[in-house]
């Protein structure tokens, strides 16, 4: 029986705040630790300077565990993973690449490691490396995904590993998180439900786009050029993926449209060149308000999910 991710993070709840590039800082983090998740630095995109600088103000913030995430396609990986052995924050996530051949250098600088990973084939892989726990994440997250669906992933990779699995794609409020108890996770990760805390940086255009946006409101890019990445509808990624099938574009033609589209977004608040990236769970983003009431919601709403569950008949 694998750990339980609260025994392994040190946290009250089994909620991950998921890494959003540009957007993840001390501010968002600290208040999700604070409020009993644990909170996680995105630094896809960012110095070793503001990766450093942003643990320590989350220190300042929260005396509570938090974690930061590696994207593995940044250029300047190695020197973000030497300021996060040499600052120590209580975990690490990693994404986008081979995560094993960093796992040692955390390992001994006493980071714990947990992984992202979209099939059954590298769960195993990770945790013959030693993870001590795992991100599973569906295509219905937003940002890069993989093929597979987050019910998919849950039936198929849980039963295959012992390790610690923290669901993810598509979560958003509490009955998500029981579903996921229910199937033998250990917890989840969700980001595009703290894009409109009171707490996340995002530029206020695009927490109101995504307050309006309705159920079908998401749109993958890049699909065609292995590099598919899920957002909201607006006239760059509609355009974006008509020129994508259409032919008429190399795949070098098509990243160098999509890059800068994220900051674009999520910083300058241009909502309509930029790309929103946000997940499919969209109906539950209705208002502004503090991450310690989404999370004492999501936690509420599990619970009586969990009492409900107990007394079906079948």
């Amino acid at each position: 029986m694998a750990k339980s991710i609260t025994e392994v993070l040190g946290i009250k709840y089994p909620i991950i705040q998921g890494a959003m590039a540009w957007i993840s800082d001390a501010k968002l983090v600290a208040a999700v630790s604070n409020a009993g998740g644990a909170g996680v630095i995105a630094t896809g995109g960012r110095s070793t300077e503001w990766t450093a600088a942003e643990i320590g103000k989350a220190r300042e913030l929260t005396d509570k565990p938090f974690g930061v995430n590696v994207m593995l396609m940044a250029p300047n990986k190695d020197e973000i993973v030497d300021v996060i052995c040499r600052e120590k924050p209580a975990f690490v996530t990693l994404g986008a690449g081979n995560p094993v051949p960093f796992f040692e250098k955390f390992k001994n600088a006493g980071v714990k490691v947990v992984p992202v990973v979209p099939n059954v084939k590298l769960a195993k892989r990770v945790e013959a490396a030693g993870a001590d726990a795992a991100v599973v994440e569906g295509m219905e997250a937003g940002g890069h995904i993989g093929v597979l669906t987050t019910m998919a992933l849950m039936t198929e990779v849980i039963p295959e590993v012992e390790l610690p699995l923290i669901m993810a794609g598509g979560f958003a409020d509490g009955r998500g998180l029981a579903a996921a108890l229910l199937m033998g996770a250990s917890g989840v990760q969700m980001g595009t439900r703290f894009l409109v805390a009171e707490e996340c940086s995002v530029h206020p255009n695009m927490k109101q786009k995504l307050i309006e946006a309705v159920d079908t409101d998401t749109i993958v890019t890049g699909l065609s050029i292995g590099g598919a990445v899920r957002g909201l509808k607006n006239k760059f990624s509609q355009d974006f993926v008509a020129l994508e099938f259409s032919g008429k574009a190399t795949k070098e033609e098509l990243i160098k449209r999509a890059t800068g589209t994220n900051k674009l977004a999520a910083v300058d608040g241009d909502v309509e060149n930029g790309m929103m990236q946000a997940g499919q769970s969209l109906l539950p983003l209705r208002k502004i308000e503090p991450v310690r009431d989404i999370v004492e919601s999501i936690v509420k709403e599990a619970r009586e999910t969990l009492e409900k569950a107990a007394s079906i008949k079948l």
